[in-house]
């Protein structure tokens, strides 16, 4: 059974991925639009998945921001890559591996 402080570790997780979610959809909503982006914002989507899916289609600024967003994430202990895996992840409905 998981302790006070795992559970707490465990909702603050949740909570920094919904702030995550929110924010993609203001900024992309926001692009969306203007006609900035053809792509409507998802509430089931990260911004990591949302430049991932941009890094998978070519789109010019996603390699950039991928880079950028995977190197924050790797000094946070994480392997290279975070973007894309975690598109992986928002297709199949499964949560993105902490």
């Amino acid at each position: 059974m998981a302790g006070p402080l795992e559970r707490l570790r465990a909702v603050a997780r949740q909570l920094l991925v919904s702030i995550d979610q929110f924010a993609q959809v203001v900024l992309v909503g926001v692009l969306y639009v203007v006609g900035l982006t053809r792509v409507c914002p998802s509430a089931d989507e990260t911004i990591s998945s949302y430049v991932g899916r941009g890094q998978m289609r070519g789109a010019c600024w996603a390699r950039p921001a991928a880079a950028i967003i995977d190197a924050l994430f790797v000094l946070l202990g994480e392997a290279p890559g975070h973007c894309r895996r975690n598109v992986e992840t928002a297709f199949l409905s499964l949560p993105p591996t902490p």
